[in-house]
């Protein structure tokens, strides 16, 4: 048949062709750049690859079945020449951003070998009449080369070790005893390992960033350092962790398994700590949260954990007895014991202690800080017969409900700090409590001289007395807080600035200047604002260093409209309240473990971002400004310019002003800015504000805005 013979020859020279450009791209490939138009080919060899590993697997089988040469010929003809399309395509791929390391090579090698060692059986086969050779031939080359290239392109896509995964995952580590426990090799590492390692280690650096090498690590990758250690919340690692899902460059990346909210806090509390390589975990404070999160993960509830002589509660029960006022939750993912925690000072009553009777036998902890607990209260808590763990801290206890307590029979930590509790008391009754290991008793009415007095004579139980001013040490102050609830204003505010360290003097300014401890004014309580304030504040004390300079930014905004709507289609990612986000009085914030960071910022980036604002009855007019976010590192960049368009009535929109703002310097550092302009007052019922996004050349920049101002 001519046409066979035709169509046979035809895709032998194909196979010949492909022969030579691969054996041109590998002998050249590091001179090798892709243009952008020919990327998509690369990324089209997961798609094909699975093609000619079927065409070559059966043609062996035909082989050996030795039922039809000539066809077992054709499979293996087709099955060598998309092999070679494969290896173009992948050598295409491999070009790209992200594949570097052993496992490329180790797959990209044993692909070339799976293609030259397919092509020439083929041509032997054609000239053997009897396939005894190609039948062995391929048996030792095809089939090893099938399993590496397979091994390690699995790998690159899926992780190290994918095939046999399931397997390996049944072999659980041995539980490492705590006193032996490092923070980083024992809790750390294992999730980076595990959720993070597939993309970013020596087979595969997506980024430049390998994460399975300390000293790669503190190097970081192609956007800069991993992480900053002390400060989680402006630390790469956790930013990207904290993008919503559908962002590009949220990691893990969507389809991969995403952390935990357990891992996500474990890595934000060791960064926060320093993020060191060797530190042991049983060296941190026993309070530390890192230390109490990381027991819970290498203790598990069966070897190393307590175990309870109690069946759980029925989950049922748990989820009835689960409120706004009140949390129930297992110490362990496999443990019977419960923790409680009740909130909210205002609707607290003792019945909702008495209405866990239903779980009394699995409550080991219970939490009632800072509620104004009676001692008639505590006479519920006797029902809690496993009660390991009481906090009281800040309630009104006094000596008579310490009395009470003792009818715990199992009761190891007590925390009365805040309360009236006196050193009698507790001489009286510290000898009742036969399991007692630890009492907080800081800022009681124990006075130093008693605390050394009941350490001598409790040597068994830890005495946590806290900080005692004695004057012999020069400690630093914390900066001052503020107690306002909204930093966004309609009219006057009045200042709230406080200092949790009694006998603490704050000074602060409003021009920008840093305080001093003698010209700065001592905020009395006193003070209103009216206007946009940012204002500076600094703790100090006698004896004590003063603390560092915090800023507060106050921002008044006059007119809220009656209504708003967004003329053009927000970011799919940063969507926040839509166009209510402008006018919520609620400010983004910088830093990925915060919730305004993900939640109230609105973005553009391929767009303008236009709104239109009605006002019922007309308003005077005199500024607008933008809250915006400035992230140069990542691509937020401020406005190019805001066009503020007015009318009243059934006027036509006139353009009343340009705002236009300074664009970032290399290397800024994240920041919130504001920018305003004045206009000529003008009364108003009608608004349209335009906001630019930055671009240069082909590249648009993202832009965040969370608030606007109409004064």
């Amino acid at each position: 048949m001519q046409w066979y013979s035709k169509i046979r020859l035809v895709t032998e020279q194909c196979l010949l062709a492909i022969l030579l450009l691969v054996s041109f791209l590998l002998l050249f490939e590091q001179y090798l750049v892709i243009p952008y138009w020919l990327q998509p080919l690369g990324r089209m060899h997961p798609m094909l690859l699975h093609f000619p590993i079927v065409l070559l697997v059966v043609a062996l089988l035909l082989f050996w079945m030795s039922r039809s040469l000539d066809m077992a010929q054709w499979f293996l003809l087709w099955g060598s020449l998309l092999s070679g399309i494969t290896v173009i395509m992948g050598l295409f791929l491999s070009k790209e951003e992200g594949y570097e390391g052993e496992a490329i090579n180790w797959h990209k090698w044993s692909g070339a070998i799976l293609f030259y060692s397919g092509a020439a059986l083929y041509w032997l086969s054609t000239r053997q009449q009897k396939p005894l050779v190609t039948k062995w031939l391929g048996s030792i080359i095809i089939v090893p080369a099938l399993w590496i290239t397979g091994h390690y392109g699995a790998n690159l896509s899926h992780g190290e070790n994918f095939i046999l995964e399931p397997i390996l995952a049944q072999k659980k580590a041995a539980p490492v005893k705590l006193e032996e426990a490092i923070v980083y090799a024992h809790v750390i590492q294992p999730i980076l390992q595990q959720k993070c390692a597939s993309c970013h280690s020596l087979q595969k650096m997506k980024g430049a960033l390998n994460l399975t090498d300390t000293l790669a690590m503190l190097k970081g990758g192609k956007s800069g350092r991993l992480f900053i250690p002390g400060n989680s919340a402006l630390s790469l690692l956790l930013e990207r962790v904290h993008l919503p899902l559908e962002e590009k460059k949220h990691m893990p990346p969507q389809g991969k398994p995403q952390l935990t909210a357990v891992e996500v806090e474990l890595l934000s509390r060791w960064i926060d700590g320093d993020a060191s390589f060797h530190s042991r975990l049983m060296e941190l404070p026993e309070t530390d949260s890192l230390r109490i999160l990381a027991q819970s993960i290498l203790q598990p509830s069966g070897q190393l954990a307590e175990e309870f002589d109690f069946a759980a509660a029925d989950e049922n029960t748990i989820r009835q007895l689960n409120n706004f006022d009140r949390s129930i939750k297992p110490v362990d993912r496999e443990s019977p014991a419960l923790e409680v925690a009740l909130y909210n000072r205002n609707k607290y009553t003792v019945k909702h202690l008495e209405e866990l009777s239903t779980i009394r036998k699995q409550v080991i902890s219970i939490s009632l800080n800072k509620l104004p607990v009676k001692d008639a209260d505590l006479s519920s808590l006797q029902q809690f017969q496993n009660l390991r763990k009481l906090d009281l801290n800040f309630t009104d206890i006094t000596d008579a409900g310490l009395a009470t307590l003792v009818a715990l029979p199992q009761l190891r930590s007590l925390a009365i700090s805040g309360t009236k509790i006196s050193h009698t008391a507790l001489t009286n009754y510290l000898p009742g409590f036969k399991a007692l290991q630890s009492i907080a008793i800081w800022n009681t009415a124990v006075n130093p001289e008693e605390v050394i007095s009941l350490k001598k004579n409790f040597p068994t139980i830890n005495i946590v007395e806290g900080f005692i001013d004695t004057g012999a040490d020069t400690l630093k102050l914390n900066p001052p807080q503020v107690r306002n609830q909204e930093m966004v204003f309609p009219n006057a505010l009045p200042l709230e600035l406080y200092h949790p360290v009694k006998g603490v003097t704050i000074r602060y300014t409003q021009d920008g200047s840093e305080p001093d401890s003698i010209h700065s004014p001592v905020f009395d309580g006193n003070t209103m604002l009216e206007q946009h304030t940012t204002i500076k504040a600094k703790a100090f004390k006698p004896g004590w260093y003063s603390s560092e300079v915090v800023t507060f930014d106050f921002l008044k905004n006059s007119f809220i409209p009656d209504s708003v709507r967004l003329l053009t289609k927000l970011n799919d990612v940063h969507q926040a309240e839509g166009a209510a986000t402008f006018f919520n009085r609620k400010l983004g914030a910088i830093g990925a473990n915060n919730p305004a960071w993900a939640n109230y910022w609105a973005g553009v980036r391929n767009n303008d971002m236009v709104l239109e604002a009605r006002f019922d009855k007309s308003i005077p007019l005199t500024s607008v400004g933008l809250h915006y976010m400035v992230e140069e590192a990542t691509g937020i960049f401020p406005p190019v310019v805001v066009e503020v368009w007015g009318a009243a009535g059934s006027e036509s929109p006139q353009l009343l002003g340009k705002l236009t703002a300074p664009l970032p310097r290399k290397g800024e550092k994240p920041s919130l800015k504001l920018i305003q302009k004045e206009l000529p007052m003008k009364q108003v019922s009608y608004l349209k504000i335009i906001a630019r996004p930055y671009q240069k050349g082909k590249n648009r920049y993202l832009l965040l805005v969370d608030e606007m101002f109409l004064n």
